[in-house]
């Protein structure tokens, strides 16, 4: 039993890590071969797998866009035509029904985030063990293909729309607008000393507030992926003791996972879908704020 705790413990871990490049303990750069390795390389590590899916999918999301675009037709339109019309008409009522500025950067950036994370959260419905099971072959430690399960894509994601929210902020405001947002608001008085008194109050509340939006965007697209991916891992660790125990080896170990994991990836296609339009629409919300005089 303590045996088997082992196993499902290591596969555990063996999915959860990143592919991983920083300094190794002699010294030299290289990809980190165990969990430990990884995380002695500390901030400066770069999670390979990452960067890579997200830039791929990335690159097939313009990619097909733009090809549709260039053979996009007034008549008849083809099915892929009216696909990306569909998701566009979705983004252009998404962003009337909560956008209220002028700004043309908003819907492009609201479908890109879209279509982009929905993308990155698409891979989450690939069979657990099909894309590590290769890299293994290709020689690589680890590969981790779901990138918003990796704190630093949807951090990075987050903060990049934080920056667009402080600088349309003093953009649309002035720096002066801007500062008296946060130093005199949502305490006030016409008493220059109570004024006085409120203005390290609001600083904190309003601060805290600011902060919080970039936290909040991308812990919640995190840890509901992450979750998801959990639950997966251990549907195809339940796969595996099956297949072992009914079979006498692995050899059906990656139809039992599909089996397992049907339902639960019938259920995560909302939640795929749910988190993408969820980024997508508090962004919105978030650079609204920030083309309004007050909030």
């Amino acid at each position: 039993m303590a045996s088997e705790t082992h196993t499902s413990t290591e596969y555990i871990k063996h999915h959860l890590q990143n592919l991983t490049f920083g300094e190794l303990p002699d010294g030299s750069l290289g990809l980190a071969q165990t969990p430990e390795q990884a995380k002695a390389m500390g901030f400066w590590a770069i999670n390979v797998d990452t960067i890579a899916v997200s830039f791929i999918l990335g690159a097939i999301f313009l990619y097909l866009f733009a090809k549709i675009a260039k053979s996009a037709t007034l008549s008849v339109p083809a099915g892929g035509q009216n696909f990306v019309e569909m998701i566009i008409e979705f983004i252009d009522d998404s962003v009337r029904g909560s956008f209220t500025g002028r700004n043309p950067l908003v819907a492009p950036l609201a479908l890109t985030i879209f279509i982009w994370i929905f993308l990155m959260n698409l891979m989450d419905l690939v069979p657990i063990d099909y894309l590590p099971g290769l890299a293994t072959v290709l020689g690589l430690p680890f590969l981790k293909v779901v990138p918003t399960t990796d704190p630093n894509a949807t951090f990075g994601m987050s903060i990049a729309v934080f920056v667009l929210v402080i600088y349309y902020s003093i953009k649309v405001k002035g720096a002066a607008g801007f500062a008296g947002e946060l130093a005199l608001q949502p305490f006030s008085s016409t008493n220059p000393v109570i004024k006085g008194i409120f203005i390290p109050i609001n600083l904190f509340l309003e601060g805290v507030n600011l902060i919080a939006k970039p936290i909040s965007l991308s812990l919640r697209l995190f840890g509901n992926m992450y979750a998801g991916e959990m639950i997966f891992i251990l549907l195809a660790i339940m796969g595996g003791s099956f297949a072992a125990a009914s079979m006498g080896g692995s050899s059906v170990l990656f139809g039992t996972q599909i089996l397992l994991s049907l339902a639960w990836a019938i259920f995560h296609i909302l939640i795929i879908t749910l988190q993408a339009f969820i980024f997508m629409t508090l962004t919105i919300v978030y650079l609204d704020m920030a083309h309004q005089e007050h909030h």
